[in-house]
């Protein structure tokens, strides 16, 4: 019977149980050849701004950047990571799963189900690991690109704050799950795009409005849902963060967009399309499918028409939605693409309600 491919870490390697692998490749692709992706070179291109007046130019940023200081946290002292985690239980209930009802994945047996739980879970974790590392490559940017000094300080603390979140998803995904996936070619794609663009507003768009925003919704799925006490440690103080994040993004936009020109705001409505669609198709499960042997088409209609599947898909965007309508981009062409990707219906939701239902406000 298939199964995932097994962890890249030692200790986990050891531990795992005799169950063959369905595709040699996705192994590769998981864990096989470590040292040659250890390190990626992408070229990037930006404006570095010096910024001469020191004083308060954006309403409410020196009063975020205040908030920043006052909620640093400390990862490794702050998190029981003395809390032993089986990787193999049910971290997150299976009635959560979108291929619960997948005719494969119903013929396994108990122990190839547990690895696939693991595979799951550890796949999820490992790309918001890769995001946060996204993350805090476009925040370092943001100091030296923005044009306010203010915004030049809460950068500074953003970049601080992904740092500690790179840290301790690395920690969690290698030495409580050890089994770190590679990131997804969509997710990369997007990171690449935002991280690779000149223009400053496109790098807030791209990280504190969309990325940010889709990382949000996807922190507060797992926190509602996950039975294990580390990781909702972990992930409640991460929200904290990315909360401030997402309305830093909010603050710097705020009135940008009234003054560009047709042709700049087609391209703001492009990226935005672009973006979503992305991030909508990243969600069909294509990497499990790889390494199981499963048909990927078959997997995709499944995670996409699962009930579950399908609420946690509509739940990612109901922070980036109504945050593009505050900057104004929700224009006839983003509505209809939207309304295709039946996403529309958050527009009028309140962020900061969702914050307080979360306990961060």
């Amino acid at each position: 019977m298939p199964t995932a491919p097994a962890p890249t870490m030692s200790a986990q390697t050891a531990m795992a149980p005799a169950i063959p692998i369905a595709n040699p490749e996705a192994l590769s692709r998981s864990g096989g050849h470590r040292a040659e992706r250890e390190l990626e070179t992408i070229l990037t291109s930006f404006d570095s701004q010096y910024v001469w007046n020191y004083g308060c130019v954006k309403e409410g940023l020196r009063e975020l950047y205040e908030k920043a200081k006052r909620e640093q946290w400390n990862g490794s002292t702050q998190l029981d990571w003395a809390i032993a985690v089986d990787p193999e239980s049910e971290i997150v209930p299976r009635q959560f799963d979108p291929l619960s009802e997948f005719a494969p994945a119903q013929k396994l047996t108990p122990k190839e189900r547990a690895r696939l739980g693991h595979a799951q879970i550890s796949n999820q974790l490992s790309q918001f690991l890769h995001g946060e590392q996204g993350a805090l490559i476009v925040a370092s940017q943001l100091v030296g690109a923005v044009p306010w000094i203010d915004g030049k300080y809460y950068a500074g603390s953003q970049t601080m704050d992904e740092a500690r979140h790179v840290e301790v998803f690395a920690r969690y995904v290698n030495t409580k799950l050890e089994w770190e996936w590679p990131i997804s070619e969509s997710l990369k794609e997007l990171l690449d795009a935002t991280i690779r663009d000149a223009r400053w507003d496109f790098k807030f768009l791209g990280m504190q409005i969309i990325i940010e925003g889709l990382a949000m919704a996807a922190f507060g799925s797992l926190w509602r849902t996950a039975n294990e006490p580390l990781l909702k440690q972990l992930l409640h103080y991460v929200m904290k963060d990315e909360s401030r994040h997402v309305a830093f993004g909010v603050l710097a936009l705020r009135d940008h967009y009234r003054a560009i020109s047709p042709g700049e705001l087609r391209d703001r409505e492009e990226f935005i399309i672009y973006a979503c669609e992305l991030m909508r198709d990243r969600l069909a499960g294509a990497e499990i499918a790889h390494a199981m042997g499963w048909d990927v088409e078959a997997v995709r209609r499944a995670v996409m028409e699962s009930p579950s599947g399908q609420i946690f898909r509509s739940m990612l965007f109901m922070r980036i939605v109504p945050n593009l309508r505050r900057l104004g981009l929700i224009t006839p062409r983003v509505r209809s693409a939207f309304e295709k990707l039946e996403i529309i219906q958050f527009e009028h939701l309140d962020p900061e309600q969702q914050d307080r239902e979360l306990g961060l406000a």
